[in-house]
């Protein structure tokens, strides 16, 4: 590609290109790492809200040192799209170069390296902190990132079983249908969340919900939860509770979960302090342990930041060269 050159890529050319993959795992992984290593330049999430239309836009970016690129990404979630026929969640990202802050490359990928990035986080906390045997997982949500969550939870834990639970009801029996074939497994409509947080060793919360309603009294010995559906100050899945009982609490990045994430309704409620909370990062980078105890109870709250996307953005213009595709 020619120094005045701009690559744009499709969104079927960046599907082709960035699976669902331990490839696209260990590159996110390698960018929470750096973040831990203070190698990241990472700006405050910009959003903006539109209430009238029931959307919001966000917009993540992260430097990451010595790289010659970094991604900027525009995501956009409106959830009455459905009532138009359209996907909830879109977006796309500009690969800009680092040497001369030129455009490299515009990737209309619709919002899908974002559903990417964001199910491979989930991988890599349960990879590191979920029991090594779990027979049975859950989720509790139906749509994307309920999919994307367990197909990346495929890369790293075996499971025969997966619980789903979600309020409307035809998109969980359309959900059912469609994962059992995908992820030959047995894909079980749970009555209630407490029942799939009760029978499950990892459970992944993927809802918009601005009302808790995981409850303490339904954790167990053994049970891992990643939380990745509080992405603003007004969503919470998880009453404050639950994490007087996590004997582990991991985020992404501390400054962003205690602004916007679960954990500052529990900072909030004067359940816990910032201190209580390690990253994702020190984990992968080796400097702390992941799970220690089989009867460890474990909680991972992901907001997403901006290492997973510039990571994700580049893997997908590299592969895209070597293709000679854009």
């Amino acid at each position: 590609m020619q120094p005045d050159e701009i690559m744009i890529l499709t969104e079927d050319e960046i599907r082709s290109c960035v699976p669902i993959a331990m490839e696209a795992l260990v590159e996110v992984a390698k960018g929470y790492s750096l973040l831990a290593q203070d190698r990241a330049t990472i700006p405050p999430v910009l959003r903006i809200d539109i209430p009238e239309h029931n959307g919001e836009v966000d917009v993540k970016t992260a430097y990451l040192h010595g790289l010659d690129s970094f991604a900027i990404k525009i995501a956009a979630g409106f959830l009455d799209n459905h009532l138009l026929g359209l996907p909830t969640g879109s977006g796309m990202m500009v690969v800009v170069s680092a040497k001369t802050g030129r455009p490299m490359a515009i990737l209309l990928d619709n919002g899908y390296l974002t559903n990417v990035r964001t199910g491979i986080a989930g991988a890599i906390a349960a990879q590191h902190l979920a029991p090594g045997s779990c027979e049975v997982a859950g989720v509790i949500g139906s749509g994307a990132q309920a999919r994307y969550q367990m197909r990346a939870l495929q890369l790293v834990r075996e499971f025969s079983t997966l619980l789903v639970y979600g309020i409307v009801e035809q998109e969980v029996d359309r959900y059912v249908e469609e994962m059992a074939q995908e992820l030959e497994v047995d894909v079980v409509k749970a009555p209630d969340a407490e029942s799939v947080v009760r029978q499950s060793s990892i459970v992944v919360t993927t809802t918009p919900s601005r009302s808790p309603y995981l409850r303490a009294e339904w954790l167990h010995p053994g049970l891992h939860i990643t939380c990745m559906g509080s992405d603003s100050e007004e969503k919470q899945e998880l009453y404050p509770e639950v994490f007087a009982k996590a004997d582990r609490i991991v985020c992404d990045k501390k400054s962003q979960v205690f602004r916007l994430g679960e954990l500052h309704h529990a900072l909030d409620a004067g359940v816990i302090q910032e201190s209580d909370a390690v990253e994702l990062g020190q984990i992968t980078a080796g400097y702390l342990p992941g799970r220690e105890a089989e009867e460890e109870i474990s909680i991972c709250d992901l907001t997403g930041v901006g290492v997973q996307d510039t990571q994700i953005a580049r893997l997908a213009v590299r592969r895209a060269q070597e293709r000679g595709l854009g």
